[in-house]
């Protein structure tokens, strides 16, 4: 496909060499969730099932577990509870690190019975590690390949499925080529609960990029399509018409209205470090 997708911050990831928008690891991750897991615990024959199925269960007495995360990709460190009792008290100033080779590794963090009640809902941004507020901010952007200056950005956000519905805590992802609104999209805005959340946003955030590559921006098969302000020229004619009026009731370009009214206000906020107003409230 002759495609290389540029982080503009965050960690580097490694993508299948058949598909860009696969990540298939990273280089750094964050720990920040070290648990054990002992029989007896609710739950946990079914946490144990994949060690199992894979012949490594081998520890009778019960695991240690460190789950790992970064912006896309995240795993889950099965060891003995000793090597994590140790982990977390030399931990203490987090500088820490930790024989991965004493275990074993699973890409993902795991879910399904038991896990589902166990493991906590995280995200990348928390208020205790400097964040605007728990699962609100930026998470990782790409560098537009069709478009000088332009980005894609991955940000967890606090909106509404319909406007004047229920807050929630969402993340997807924002083309400032085309300044698409995701959330007319079906699929691409995301219940924000971990790091699995992440990684289908950052996903999709890659896809638009591949696309515009293959297809170009603005062509028909492309995601990224921008419209040239074509709806906001015809909202603005209809409320003219309907109030007698000469001026505009929206800005009348789409880098505009999203600057003021869309995602880009979102991300302009986000960047400065400020909480911003739940979206489509």
């Amino acid at each position: 496909m002759g495609i290389t997708i540029t982080n503009t911050y965050g960690t580097a990831h490694h993508v299948s060499e058949d598909h860009p928008a696969h990540v298939t690891s990273c280089d750094y991750y964050r720990l920040p969730l070290v648990a054990t897991i002992v029989p007896g615990n609710p739950g946990y024959e079914d946490m144990v099932g994949m060690l199992k199925e894979n012949g490594h269960d081998t520890r009778p007495e019960g695991y240690g577990l460190i789950f790992l995360e970064s912006e896309e990709f995240s795993a889950t460190y099965f060891g003995s509870i000793e090597q994590i009792e140790q982990y977390k008290r030399e931990n203490a100033d987090g500088k820490a690190t930790f024989d991965a080779s004493q275990g074993v590794l699973y890409a993902q963090w795991p879910h399904g019975k038991g896990w589902d009640g166990f493991l906590p809902r995280t995200f990348w941004n928390v208020q205790a590690r400097g964040g605007i507020a728990d699962g609100v901010g930026l998470v990782t952007a790409f560098a537009h390949t069709e478009t000088p200056g332009a980005e894609v950005v991955v940000y967890e956000f606090e909106g509404t499925w319909r406007p004047g519905g229920t807050p929630e805590q969402l993340i997807t992802y924002h083309c400032t080529a085309c300044h698409l609104d995701t959330f007319y999209d079906c699929g691409h805005v995301h219940e924000n609960t971990g790091p699995s959340s992440r990684r289908w946003a950052a996903r999709q955030a890659r896809q638009h990029i591949i696309s515009a590559h293959r297809h170009g921006v603005g062509d028909k098969h492309s995601a990224c399509r921008p419209n040239n302000g074509e709806m906001l020229r015809t909202v603005n004619a209809l409320a003219r018409d309907m109030w007698g009026t000469t001026g505009n009731a929206l800005p009348d370009t789409d880098d505009a209205f999203c600057a003021t009214k869309g995602p880009c206000s979102i991300i302009r906020e986000l960047r400065a470090g400020v909480r911003p107003p739940v979206y489509r409230a």
